[in-house]
């Protein structure tokens, strides 16, 4: 299927069925072309929040999979999660209806706009294409935004603009991200990771390498941090312009007087050996100043005034489950924070660490049985930086434990942990132990987030 086509479907209200419609990324695709015009349906496997959001926006959302369900749809739309044997891709490949894969979708829809800003990483993701769309929202640029998380300042996951500019997060789990039409790549930072899918880190690296040569040669930008020797790798031979951002004078974009309070950074941003302007960040950490800086790298090239990089930044208070202020308990603060790779993990605990608070309690929910095996040491290393590491059992998202891996294993590891394999033990600990003082983290990818209201409702 070319963008022709699915343009001539949507324009002729055809019936596009979303299997997996319930994901953020999804779910944000069902909106759009509903708003394009196309007769969006789906299917879930489960009943969530989003699911009766959906259906409020009139889109029929079946819960289960059957073939039936296709109904009279003209396209079929999967998660990479969505296996060939699943009832409604089966049925579709019998009709021979089309199958798109959801970044096969998100990049032919990305060749109906002016220009295409996709935002890659193995961590960062999030954050730098929100602290985008604050910017471009305050330089008055209408982006079409997809983003991987619930940013207040856009209501959701979706914002849909002019046709001028889309900027969206570009995953590169299962190479995603080489369906996309990037017109400006960020490459934010790369690190082993997805060990289940991707052979090595040089097979990771050749990932990100293909997504940058994906940028047209002519008017296409990389932006590059300079100071990650894998992402140098990935753009090694791609004959594009590169923009390179780092922490150090000397990178094309880079921070000067810089001061920190309490782990909230402000600072000079230089761009090309010019003062851009003064940024102030509502959000922590010594990682969000770089993602400032990969973020001033485009909007320069873009043409934003530093005036309006500033106040849009200024504006940029976190989005869902990055750093979330979630409330009190029994006087501690507690903090959300969707970590789940160890070198997110160290940037959050030290980012905590500095913020003047007497303890830093984490409590952690493995994700994926493989990721788990793969990074062990460094998980280990990682959660030593908390005060105290509490570990639920791992997260299985749509793995089986097929080698009998556990968290108490890395519990054995990791000097004064705790092991308290599901929610209710883990909020009891947490009731046991909380204090006036206290930094309470509940960190990773999979329900670890429900803790917080495991706590405050009592029910531990």
């Amino acid at each position: 299927m070319n963008y022709q086509h699915l343009k001539q479907l949507i324009e002729e209200h055809k019936v596009i069925h979303l299997c997996g419609i319930g994901g953020v990324s999804m779910r944000a695709l069902a909106r759009l072309l509903q708003q394009m015009g196309a007769t969006v349906q789906g299917s879930d496997r489960d009943h969530s929040p989003a699911v009766a959001m959906l259906r409020r926006q009139d889109i029929t959302v079946y819960i289960g999979h059957s073939a039936q369900q296709l109904g009279n749809a003209a396209l079929v739309i999967r998660t990479a999660a969505v296996p060939d044997t699943n009832p409604e891709i089966e049925e579709a490949r019998r009709r021979g209806l089309p199958v798109l894969e959801r970044a096969q979708a998100w990049g032919l829809l990305m060749q109906g706009y002016n220009h295409a800003l996709c935002v890659a990483g193995t961590h960062g993701k999030t954050s730098t294409t929100s602290m985008l769309t604050e910017v471009l929202l305050c330089a008055h640029m209408d982006p079409t935004v997809m983003v991987g998380g619930e940013l207040p300042m856009i209501g959701g996951s979706l914002r849909i603009g002019a046709k001028d500019l889309f900027v969206a997060e570009a995953c590169e789990y299962r190479n995603s991200f080489l369906s996309f039409l990037p017109t400006i790549a960020i490459l934010l930072n790369i690190e082993r990771d997805h060990l289940d899918f991707f052979s090595s880190t040089d097979d990771i690296i050749h990932s990100f390498h293909r997504f940058a040569c994906l940028v047209p040669e002519k008017e296409g930008l990389v932006v590059a941090n300079g100071e990650d020797p894998h992402v140098e790798k990935a753009v090694a031979g791609v004959n594009r312009r590169i923009i390179r951002f780092g922490l150090e004078k000397g990178w094309d974009v880079y921070p000067q007087n810089v001061e920190s309070n309490l782990g909230y950074y402000s600072f000079d941003i230089i761009c090309f050996g010019e003062f851009y302007c003064r940024a102030t960040l509502q959000v922590p950490g010594e990682h969000n100043m770089k993602n400032a800086l990969a973020a001033a790298a485009a909007c320069h090239a873009l043409g934003v005034p530093g005036k309006a990089f500033a106040a849009g930044l200024g504006g940029y208070t976190g989005v869902g489950r990055r750093f979330e202020r979630k409330g009190t308990f029994q006087g501690a603060v507690i903090y959300d924070d969707y970590a789940h790779h160890p070198d997110e993990i160290i940037a959050t605990l030290k980012t905590a660490k500095s913020m003047g608070y007497d303890r830093v309690i984490c409590v952690f929910q493995p994700h994926t049985y493989s990721r788990t095996q793969s990074l062990f040491d460094e998980f280990a290393q990682a959660l030593s930086y908390a005060d105290i590491a509490v570990l639920t059992e791992i997260y299985a998202a749509r793995e089986t434990n097929v080698n009998h891996i556990s968290s108490k294993s890395l519990v054995d590891r990791i000097p004064g942990a705790v092991f308290a394999p599901t929610l209710p033990e883990a909020a009891e600990f947490i009731r046991r132990q909380a204090r006036p003082g206290d930094l309470i983290f509940t960190m990773g990818a999979g329900d670890i987030y429900k803790l917080y209201d495991l706590l405050a409702s009592n029910h531990v």
